[in-house]
């Protein structure tokens, strides 16, 4: 299994992006808000420099990925 990156939200976002999920809005305290046709879960990504991997983790099995399938869309 490849090691989760070190990355930023605006990273993390484009790489969800990637994988189908469309930018809604910016929400409070500077979260990006992202949603994926015909799911009705929203992804919440902190708009920070670096995001604690726990958190990746979690945002990557709450959008269905696997860490394969985000690091390829990095």
């Amino acid at each position: 299994m490849p090691e989760l990156p070190v990355i930023s939200g605006n990273q993390a976002r484009k790489a969800f992006e990637r994988a189908g999920w469309v930018f809604v809005r910016v929400g409070s305290s500077r979260h990006i808000i992202l949603r994926k046709p015909g799911n009705p879960l929203a992804l919440s990504i902190p708009d920070h420099k670096t995001l604690d991997r726990g958190l990746l983790r979690a945002l990557i099995r709450d959008a269905g990925m696997s860490v394969a399938e985000f690091v390829d869309r990095l």
